[in-house]
């Protein structure tokens, strides 16, 4: 699933429960809730879905700082604790989409999301069948209409949730054809200034072993 998605997942589920926690509710606990919702997705970098995905341990966190935040009254330790069990629920929630490589409309593995306790992937569901699928977006445009007509957000910050979910439509319908636009938006940087652009690499291992590398910049 995209990482929006996951990050409004997590915002209506901040949303939903935000009554429940009175006084310690508020704009911090909500952009908490939402960029611990995209922040596993960082290791896209990385291993996808295994460098920053921890399904156990992000739950386990969550359970040990939610105990933590009741008994202290703390707000902040309450904050963290919704960061946390935002990345927990991205982390598990992977599951249920495509697999973790290059095309995962074309499937190749069977690797959902990493379990480090366990040392092994588990499988995809693909009730979600990749990262900007039709399904996908659906989902996106769901959440995100729970937050937004949740009216706990504010009309600017509303505005920013509808550009997001707009640049979700935009990366939907361009999914498919990323390697092809990257290709061409590559050919059209001057020599000069790709020469001093950082290089990234996305390593992505196929079920035979074979490790791909796609590399960006120099």
């Amino acid at each position: 699933m995209m990482a929006l998605t996951h990050g409004f997942m997590a915002l209506a589920t901040a949303v939903l429960l935000l009554p429940a926690v009175g006084e310690y509710g508020g704009p911090a606990l909500l952009a908490a809730a939402f960029l611990g919702g995209l922040a596993p997705d960082a290791d896209l970098v990385a291993r996808h879905r295994k460098t920053l995905h921890f399904p156990v341990w992000f739950s386990v966190a969550t359970l040990v700082l939610s105990a933590l935040a009741v008994l202290t009254g703390s707000g902040a330790l309450l904050v963290l604790t919704v960061a946390v069990g935002a990345a927990a629920l991205h982390s598990l929630s992977d599951v249920l989409g495509g697999s973790a490589e290059r095309e995962p409309w074309n499937p190749v593995t069977e690797n959902g999301v990493y379990n480090h306790v366990l040392g092994r992937w588990h499988r995809p569901r693909r009730y979600v069948r990749y990262s900007g699928a039709p399904e996908d977006f659906l989902v996106c445009l769901a959440f995100a209409a729970v937050a937004i007509n949740s009216g706990l957000t504010g009309p600017a910050v509303d505005r920013v949730l509808f550009g997001l979910v707009a640049f979700a439509g935009g990366y939907s319908l361009c999914r498919k054809r990323l390697a092809t636009i990257s290709a061409v938006a590559g050919g059209l940087v001057p020599t000069r200034l790709r020469a001093v652009l950082p290089a990234v690499s996305v390593e992505e291992t196929e079920t035979d072993g074979t490790t791909v590398n796609i590399r960006f910049g120099r």
